[in-house]
């Protein structure tokens, strides 16, 4: 044993050798054991709630495409941090998140801030929940947490460790290992899914987050252009997989079984790729598939091949699968390639007060450089998002996988960060209903207090517009809370330690997110909005 070497010392050695360097947390008294004399070579990313904790976490994974750690405060850290932590599991990022326990003396009689059936309480929105039985168990519980996160489909998992095994004497070094973050197809059953494609005559292609997310944006650009199929866009992405000014791209399904149904007619084959079959929001009744049209999917998650309603389904890690998928199939010479999608991009003929949700988006695309990252949490807008600010290069695009608001605001923190242990700098904009960034307002002080260039544009149109878009949808009229009256949001930016401002037209958003580019701290631009019905 290695003099003073602790079940503390030992973990903070392996979680060196795996690169896992950045904790984000918000201490508790339960903590403070592991975060005592807090290494150096170290970083602490403080979030002022923990919700905004995991979306940090979140976004910083994916951007690094490493696992990260997250450290939470026992049960009431960790119901804080749930919501998003359910973003993350459907979002398949690689979380070691830890809650801290009470002393193991004390747990036999429910204590204050013990963390009752800890194991329990994140499921199911974890791979693996455990606490160690043992103090001394705690290094190697680490060991296979990060390998149960990284294997696919990659996700986050859950530690709970009671608060006195950190100073148990240990010996060291804690056993390393390797895992695999990747599966190939079986290859007798590709070979199968390639004789399909061959013999389509009109086959579509659906490329969705996991596609990006596996680093398979040019695999998805290959087989395209080889088979000269149209692409449509999974729905309700959270990232995107395909350039959506590519001359192949059609814009994307839609959000109802009868949009998405509508925009797949006329194609005998679709071949969906890195996304569920499919991702609804509003019921909208209709058909899974028009009739005459069969379906072939590839995802890394049991779980979502399992779940689809429709078509065959194939295990595998998206880019190895495109990849080899390309290699099997023949050239789409036949194959008349389709109309490139129209683009309208309408505006109105003079100048609106407030602004319309077009006008903004088109402002920001005037200003938006060459490799800027855009993360989006406006649900509202999402038309016009696809309208005026495609997604044209990888691993650009962010936003919530679960549906639930809050997110992005932190994710951009995240992506910053992320960015920044990267040794990239790229432009980061995140744009953000008012209604969403109250959930996470506090995630800004996070990117104050780390000189974070980002740059949101919050859309302040005083309601919850879509949910007053779902009200007529539903045949619900009258529902309480939909409107946000009284938010200063440049206000609270401030108090936060960001730049704020408001502005009320297109040639003061263009200037001021210009200025907010060309800086090194996060400025936050309130921009009134008129209020519009969401396109369900």
């Amino acid at each position: 044993m290695s003099r003073g070497s602790t079940v503390r010392s030992v973990t903070y050695d392996l979680l060196r050798s795996l690169g896992m360097t950045t904790v984000f947390g918000n201490p508790g008294s339960t903590e403070e054991p592991f975060l005592q004399d807090f290494p150096a070579d170290f970083t602490y990313v403080l979030g002022l709630q923990e919700a905004s904790v995991i979306a940090m976490a979140d976004a910083f994974a994916q951007t690094t495409r490493r696992p990260a750690l997250v450290n939470l405060h026992s049960s009431a850290g960790l119901g804080n941090a749930l919501g998003n932590l359910v973003t993350a599991y459907h979002g398949h990022t690689p979380l070691v998140v830890t809650s801290g326990q009470q002393h193991r003396e004390l747990v036999i009689g429910e204590p204050y801030l013990g963390n009752r059936d800890a194991t329990t309480m994140p499921k199911p929105w974890v791979k693996w929940s455990y606490e160690p039985a043992r103090a001394e168990d705690v290094p190697e519980a680490f060991m296979r947490a990060y390998a149960m996160a990284c294997q696919p489909p990659a996700g986050p998992v859950h530690l709970s460790i009671p608060l006195d095994d950190w100073n148990v004497p240990l010996a060291g070094p804690a056993v390393v290992r390797g895992v695999s973050t990747a599966v190939a197809p079986d290859a007798e059953r590709l070979r199968d899914f390639a004789q399909r494609v061959r013999a389509s005559r009109r086959p579509a292609l659906v490329f969705g987050p996991d596609v990006d997310r596996a680093g398979g944006w040019h695999a998805a650009v290959a087989l395209a252009e080889k088979l000269r199929a149209p692409v449509y866009g999974a729905p309700l992405p959270d990232r995107v997989s395909f350039p959506e000014d590519h001359p192949l791209y059609q814009g994307p399904l839609g959000m109802s079984l009868k949009a998405v149904s509508a925009r797949l007619a006329g194609h005998d084959l679709v071949v969906v790729v890195g996304a569920e079959v499919f991702r609804y929001y509003p019921y909208v009744a209709g058909d899974i598939l028009p009739a005459g049209t069969s379906l072939l999917q590839v995802t890394a998650d049991p779980a979502v091949a399992a779940s689809a309603r429709a078509g065959d389904s194939i295990l595998g890690d998206p880019r190895t699968t495109l990849e080899l998928l390309t290699e099997l199939v023949d050239e789409g010479v036949r194959r008349t390639p389709p109309e490139p999608m129209p683009r309208p991009r309408t505006l109105p003929a003079t100048p609106s007060r407030p602004l319309t949700a077009a006008e903004v988006h088109a402002a920001v695309s005037e200003i938006r450089p060459a490799g800027a990252v855009l993360v989006y949490e406006s649900t509202s807008t999402m038309a016009q998002q696809v309208e005026w600010l495609p997604t044209v290069e990888p691993d650009s695009f962010f936003a919530t996988a679960s549906g639930g608001i809050g997110w992005a605001v932190p994710a951009a923190v995240g992506v910053a960060l992320g960015d920044r242990v990267r040794g990239v700098r790229r432009p980061v904009i995140g744009m953000i209903g008012d209604g969403s960034f109250q959930y996470s307002v506090q995630a800004v002080w996070t990117a104050a207090q780390h000189a974070l260039p980002i740059a949101y544009v919050v859309l302040r149109n005083r309601e919850y517009s879509v949910l007053k878009s779902f009200a007529e949808l539903e045949d619900t009229p009258g529902v309480p809370g939909l409107d946000l009256p009284g938010l200063d949001i440049a206000s609270l930016a401030r108090g936060f330690g960001c730049r704020g401002v408001d502005v009320e037209t297109t040639g003061e958003l263009e200037k001021e997110l210009t200025v907010a580019l060309e800086t090194s701290t996060p400025t936050v631009i309130v921009v009134e909005t008129r209020p519009q019905h969401a396109v369900l």
